[in-house]
């Protein structure tokens, strides 16, 4: 048996060359033979997950390897041993969509050539529908249904699996109606002795408190464990919940934000201009706008350059070139050198809440913070502010006495976004605050940002990988590859064709819950780096499956706009790219006719 943890960063050893970590699994195990034995079968192993010049990666350390990378190596060590069963836990959370998609091809490709069984403990249920052959769906440390990965999709019988699936954000219907609503919280303190999912469900009777529920069988495979499983079935027949989301007619006229033709690197050397060494730039030319009230979502591969731009935007990096606009006045390029107002207007909440919110300090004093700093509140005036901002995220007043690890990932996440709203700011940075959370708390964090910008008229620059999640909640959404903007459009603009190729790419690679999906063979290759090309190419020219020719090689691509609002830059005409989505077999997601945007 081997396992295949969450986050390679941490499994594998920091000292340690890549080749060294698998032959001491294999020398742990006494399994491999001699040395030279085990440093062929180091090649073999490396050479099976795919990474490129086996010889050279086994000399390599864990961080010059990507992410992706990182986890296919760590796949391989789980391999080392010959095991009968894999046990892989969240392989894939916090990894792009291609990534995260050339990882399950991986594990599809093994788990066929080599016969192991795999057990895949996720909470993305487009990967269970992706990978899995049969699901086991548990609440509160038990199972409550089990059944065939397709039937559990199409006849979902437990209330807290019709849940879990109609929460899951889709590219093809991003504000389509829900059966049933996970309201409120997994609370363990608070657990009945019957059933566990009793005090969330809406279906729940006296009874259901009292008596334990074990898994019975409803059909061939297919077990659940609820007493009022038929009855379910009955009352939610036709009664369609309607998802509630802010309009894009919500976005103000006035711009609040404007980057213009911003570069950035880190590489400091640039401040010395003897310097011989050719400088990184990670984001080149960059151009777009945000307005009041408005999300402009940023999407693209890990290394695209999306959370560097928000780090800019923040005035934690300073730009190499280019300006930044705020209310119409510069916007000072590093946080020191900008007023107070301007730091209280402009609030950044990120990715980890763990690692962002202090554990030595109870919510009261985190939340309490820029209330303190920007407003010079105290005593009960600094309490009634601490409680409306938690009310704010629709969280408990008593949770202010509370230090961060005595709440779950989504309470930390709604912390987190109260003290960036205790700041009362304009403009609110989110850099891939939704990654780490599981559907139903993803929801309830989305539909929050929803109200809150429509109560407060905030605008969100969002960061993300995840489309769906994009989809449902921007108004405006810009395609980053390789820090070069790619597409900018309204969101119904760039995901319906024509798509820029890397944007088709990206959206082929989304796994949707109702089947699998047919990905573009550009999916399969791992990006370049920005600097490794000249400035006037093409930055997707290496791996565009619809390239035309050396033009793409040498020649910066035009923009071309489809309307007022959206552009995309290529070199291949618009008609064309609208007739290669239409002739493609790559499906994007599972869009419709109607939403113009089948491929």
């Amino acid at each position: 048996v081997s396992l295949v943890p969450q986050d390679p960063t941490t499994a594998l050893s920091p000292g340690l060359r890549i080749g060294d970590q698998l032959a001491e699994a294999m020398s742990v195990h006494g399994v491999g033979g001699s040395r030279s034995e085990r440093r062929r079968r180091v090649g073999e192993l490396i050479a099976h997950v795919r990474l490129p010049d086996p010889k050279r990666t086994a000399r390599k350390y864990p961080h010059q390897l990507s992410g992706g990378q990182q986890q296919r190596v760590v796949i391989a060590m789980a391999l080392a041993c010959d095991p009968q069963l894999i046990v892989l836990d969240e392989p894939t959370t916090g990894l792009d969509v291609t990534t995260q998609a050339q990882i399950l091809d991986l594990l599809r490709r093994l788990r066929a050539e080599l016969g192991m069984a795999m057990v895949y403990v996720t909470h993305n249920l487009g990967v269970v529908a992706a990978v899995c052959d049969r699901v086991g769906v548990m609440y509160a440390g038990e199972l409550v249904e089990d059944a065939p990965v397709r039937e559990l999709f199409s006849q979902p019988r437990h209330p807290y699996t019709r849940g879990l699936i109609d929460a899951v954000p889709s590219i093809a219907a991003p504000h389509r109606s829900r059966e049933i609503v996970l309201r409120g919280l997994l609370k363990r303190s608070e657990l009945p002795k019957g059933c566990r999912f009793a005090p969330r469900c809406d279906f729940a009777e006296e009874a259901c408190f009292e008596q334990r529920q074990v898994l019975l069988p409803v059909a061939a495979a297919h077990e659940v464990a609820c007493r009022r499983v038929e009855d379910v079935e009955r009352l939610t027949a036709g009664h369609a919940l309607p998802t509630s989301y802010v309009p894009l007619a919500a976005a103000g006229n006035d711009s609040l934000l404007d980057v213009a033709e911003i570069s950035i690197t880190y590489d400091r050397q640039w401040r010395f201009p003897a310097s011989s060494r050719e400088r990184l730039v990670v984001v080149r030319d960059v151009t777009f706008d945000l307005r009041a009230r408005e999300t402009f979502s940023l999407v693209g591969e890990s290394g695209s350059g999306k959370s560097t731009i928000a780090r800019t935007v923040g005035g934690l990096l300073r730009p190499l070139s280019g300006q930044l606009t705020f209310e119409g006045r510069d916007l000072a390029g590093t946080v020191e050198s900008r007023t107070k107002e301007v730091r209280r207007q402009i609030q950044l909440v990120l990715q980890n809440p763990d690692a962002s919110l202090n554990p030595r300090q109870r919510v009261h004093q985190i939340v309490g913070r820029p209330l303190e700093l920007f407003f010079g509140l105290h005593g009960k005036a600094r309490r009634d502010g601490v409680e409306k901002a938690l009310e704010e995220v629709r969280l408990d007043t008593a949770f202010a006495s509370r230090y961060p690890d005595e709440l779950s990932g989504g309470e930390r996440q709604r912390v987190a976004i109260a003290r960036a709203l205790a700041a009362k700011p304009r403009l609110m940075l989110c850099d891939e605050i939704l990654s780490a959370l599981d559907v139903s708390v993803q929801t309830n964090i989305v539909e929050l940002l929803r109200e809150l910008q429509a109560e407060q008229g905030i605008a969100y620059l969002f960061i993300s990988h995840d489309l769906a999640v994009v989809r449902s909640l921007s108004h405006r959404v810009g395609v980053l590859y390789l820090g070069e903007l790619c597409e900018v459009g309204t969101a119904t603009e760039v995901y319906a064709p024509p798509y820029h190729p890397y944007t088709h790419m990206l959206l082929s690679a989304v796994p949707e819950i109702d089947g699998e999906n047919e990905i573009s063979s550009a999916v399969r290759t791992d990006p370049g780096v920005a600097s490794a090309r000249p400035a006037s190419a093409c930055p997707f020219a290496a791996r565009c499956p619809w390239k035309v020719g050396s033009v793409c090689d040498d020649v910066a691509p035009p923009w071309r706009a489809t309307s007022e609002g959206h552009m995309l830059r290529c070199h291949i005409p618009l008609d064309e790219l609208s007739r290669r989505a239409a002739e493609s077999t790559v499906r994007v997601g599972s869009l419709s006719d109607d939403d113009g945007a089948a491929a």
